[in-house]
Parts: structure tokens; C-alpha cells; sequence
């Protein structure tokens, strides 16, 4: 039967593991400190990588967000230029329409009153006039005015302003007549002027101011034409 041997260690066999641990520990470290270099600089790398080509795709959306922001402007200002044009267009014929209606109306208003006064009695303002002038506008003379109907006897003038629908806004227009009426024909210096409102259609306030200021109200009632001429002034 063989016996085991149980040697004990000596120095020299100590001192001999202990370098071999050392080296093994030595690599082994070298070994983790290489994978780590190694590690890091790949990290480092395929940042580099990612953030270069986010940056590339980022700069690529920008261009693209650009382009496209660019063709929606051009795109919106297009449609506002024609949507401007069309608007434009829209209101000239509206403005052209209205003032054709408008011209029609107080063209109506006018005939009607003028007719009125041609077919009857001349004799208001207290006094009878013998010759009618529609219409008379000057342009060349002190004032541009127009005078829509007027009354002139030897020592009188009577000036009707005609509307379809007056309002207190037209008083002062139809006081501005005396003024303008004797620049533009000094031949009637002399004569006393009287001022009268016609319209299809009267509210009160309208008539009290009428009669405040020494305007004549002329309106239509029914099939007739009615005349307040009791508060009257000369001008």
C-alpha cells in the first residue's frame, strides 16, 4: 500500500504561488482595463455616430420643416391675393350697385316732388313763385353745390332739398344752401332765401329740428303732398 506524500511547504514554494497570484492578478486587471478602454471608446464612438446623425436628420427636418412652412406661405399668400382681388371686385360691384340704387331713389324723390310742384300750386313760404329750376348744379362759381329744386319770384327764392329718407344729418347741408346759393348768384343778393326739406318719410325728432331751425317740411301723405311752412326764417 502506497502512502501519501504531505510535504510541507517551504519558502521558496510560498514565495513561487504568491508571484504566480500576482501575475494572474496583474493580467487579469490589464485584461479588465483593456475591455474598458476598449468599452469606452466605442461608447464614445457610436455617440459620436448617433449624435451625427441625429444632428443630420434634425438639420434635414429643419430644411424640410422650412420648405414646407415656405410653400404654405407662398400657398396662403396666394389664396389671400385672390380672395383680396375677389373681395375688392365684390365691393366695387356693391359700391357701383349702391349707388345706382341711391342715384334711382333720390332720383325718384326728386321727380316726384318736382312733378308735384309743377302740376299745382307754387304759392308757399307765404308767398307765390312763378318759375321752377330743377336741379342746378354749379361747380365753377364760389361753392360746388347743388340746388335740387328751385323757387324764384321778383324779391324771393325758395330752395328744396330733396331725399327719399331724411335724416337730422341733412339739416345742416340744407342751411349750408342760403350761404352757397348767394356766392354762386350774386344777381339775387337781394332777395330773401327760404329753405325747405322734402322727403318721402318723416320721424318727429326730424320735424322739430326742421321747424327749430326755419326749414319748411315738405312730405307725402298718402297721394299728396303736405307742406308745413309756419315756422319759417329768411336767410
Amino acid at each position: 500500500m502506497e502512502k501519501s506524500s504531505n510535504t510541507p511547504p517551504t519558502l521558496e514554494s510560498v514565495w513561487a504561488a504568491f508571484r504566480e497570484t500576482d501575475r494572474l492578478l496583474k493580467e487579469s486587471t490589464a485584461r479588465f482595463e483593456r475591455d474598458i478602454k476598449e468599452s469606452r471608446e466605442e461608447f464614445k464612438k457610436n455617440l459620436k455616430e448617433s449624435r451625427e446623425e441625429f444632428n443630420k436628420n434634425l438639420m434635414a427636418s429643419r430644411e424640410e420643416f422650412d420648405k414646407e412652412m415656405k410653400e404654405s406661405r407662398e400657398e396662403f399668400d396666394k389664396e389671400m391675393k385672390e380672395s383680396r382681388k375677389e373681395f375688392e371686385e365684390s365691393r366695387k360691384e356693391f359700391d357701383r350697385r349702391m349707388g345706382a340704387w341711391s342715384y334711382n331713389i333720390g332720383s325718384f324723390a326728386e321727380e316726384y316732388f318736382s312733378n308735384s310742384f309743377e302740376h299745382g300750386k307754387r304759392n308757399f313760404f307765404g308767398e307765390e313763385f312763378d318759375k321752377m329750376i330743377k336741379n342746378a348744379i354749379v361747380k365753377a362759381k364760389g361753392y360746388s353745390d347743388e340746388y335740387d329744386i328751385i323757387f324764384i319770384n321778383g324779391h324771393s327764392i325758395g330752395i328744396i332739398e330733396t331725399k327719399f329718407k331724411a335724416h337730422e344729418n341733412d339739416i345742416p347741408k340744407v342751411l349750408k344752401k342760403a350761404r352757397t346759393f348767394k356766392v354762386n348768384f350774386p344777381e339775387y343778393q337781394n332777395h330773401k332765401v327760404y329753405l325747405g326739406l322734402a322727403s318721402m318719410a318723416f320721424y318727429p325728432e326730424l320735424e322739430l329740428e326742421c321747424e327749430a331751425q326755419g326749414i319748411a317740411i315738405v312730405k307725402q301723405v298718402g297721394d299728396t303732398v303736405v307742406i308745413n311752412d309756419k315756422h319759417l326764417k329768411t336767410f
